[in-house]
């Protein structure tokens, strides 16, 4: 009798992601950076007008971004997201390009800076929403986890390179350097864009839709759908409670616990490595076979590293629950993307990437002045514990809902 065959098959090497998706990746990535050190060098100039004129510049990029979202996604699922881009990063390419010149001749007046910013909020809107849904159009569903895997581990190194990097060039050269250094990147992912070409077609709106008309829809599908509509619900839940834990509340704690900008900066960079690190295996590995599974687990995760922050009595502690939480993160939003981009119909690729920008945009809003109002009646501990608690709820009902427990990545 010929023996037995008892070696085991050698799973098979996910694909190699496309090229055409590669150097768009690496393209967008740069431009990224390049935005954070022009966000970094935007706040360092309107601070010296004071922290009044600094809000105001913050406001001139966030609400024209609100406000337009939704008809940015429309007009992206009706002229194509490929064109929106290429708009988008020529109006920035001029913009960027005259606030070099006229700061240099004419130094950063208060008002330059909000004409600025207002041109960025502006065009994010239409941006955003574009280039959330470039990945679909770039790669098959098959690959499309990680691929955004990979999208999120580029964006979470472009911001923690963005303020050192802005940092040194405002030193170096002030708004002026900062600027043309932003155009560069334009200018890098303005010829990226011409020369790459979505490899799949994707169903665009109808042309007779009214934007108004088809940004109502995308809304409607979103909250009648038993998928997308959870996912939604789960996006608000980790923008409101996870979010704020190291942008508002560990700044805070770090100063109850007199440990300096040192240690609030390290436990950030932790929750970026956390994010980065996930994000990296995800790429190389997929993503849980149970998509929603994996996103609301995400939530879970990060809720015993919040509580450690909250209730860390050294900074070594506090950072390693910045790693945790920020692994949570990522797992997070490594499975979330996926789910919203492989549920919703080709037509509304961008209005949904719209409507999960805008729904992020506002869950923080309310979250950040909450919790600080929180912090401020009975600390900053609490306010955290509250994040960890709130965080490891909605990843409890996630996991029970069965629209998105039962929800499988093929």
């Amino acid at each position: 009798m010929a023996p037995l065959d008892t070696a085991r098959p050698v799973p098979a090497r996910p694909a190699a992601l496309p090229r055409v998706y590669l150097v768009w990746l690496i393209g967008t990535r740069a431009s990224l950076l390049g935005d954070a050190v022009l966000y970094f060098a935007l706040g360092w100039a309107a601070s010296a007008h004071g922290g009044g004129m600094g809000a105001l510049v913050l406001t001139a990029i966030t609400l024209p971004r609100t406000l337009l979202l939704l008809p940015g996604g429309a007009v992206g699922d009706r002229f194509g997201a490929r064109r929106v881009m290429i708009a988008g990063d020529t109006v920035m390419l001029a913009a960027t390009l005259l606030l070099a010149l006229v700061g240099l001749r004419l130094g950063t007046s208060p008002w330059l800076l909000v004409v600025v910013a207002v041109v960025i909020g502006t065009v994010d809107a239409f941006y955003l929403p574009a280039t959330g849904s470039m990945p679909r159009r770039l790669v098959g569903k098959e690959q499309l986890p990680r691929a955004l895997a990979m999208q999120q581990a580029g964006s979470q190194i472009a911001s923690l390179l963005g303020a050192p990097v802005g940092a040194l060039l405002v030193a170096a050269s002030g708004l002026t350097g900062a600027a043309v250094a932003d155009a560069v990147t334009f200018a890098i992912v303005l010829v990226v864009l011409v020369c790459v070409r979505p490899a799949f077609d994707v169903e665009r709106s109808p042309r007779g839709e009214g934007l108004l008309t088809g940004a109502a829809d995308g809304v409607r599908i979103a909250v009648g759908d038993p998928v997308l509509r959870p996912a939604l619900l789960l996006t608000a839940a980790a923008a409101g409670l996870l979010l704020p834990v190291v942008s508002l509340l560990n700044p805070l704690l770090a100063r109850e616990h007199g440990w300096g900008a040192g240690a609030a900066g390290l436990v950030a960079g932790g929750q970026g490595l956390g994010m980065i690190a996930v994000a990296l295996v995800v790429s190389r590995r997929g993503t849980m076979r149970r998509i929603g599974r994996g996103a609301a687990l995400g939530l879970c995760v990060s809720a015993p590293g919040i509580a450690a922050v909250a209730l860390a009595d050294t900074a070594a502690l506090a950072v390693a629950g910045g790693i945790v939480a920020g692994a949570g993160s990522g797992l997070f939003a490594c499975h979330i993307g996926p789910l919203v981009l492989t549920g919703v119909p080709d037509t509304h690729l961008s209005r949904m990437q719209a409507l999960l920008v805008l729904v992020q945009s506002l869950a923080l809003v309310v979250g950040n002045n909450a919790l600080g109002a929180l912090a401020d009646a009975r600390g900053a501990a609490l306010a955290a514990a509250v994040c960890a608690v709130g965080v490891c709820a909605a990843g409890t009902v996630g996991l029970v809902l069965e629209p998105v427990r039962r929800l499988r990545q093929e």
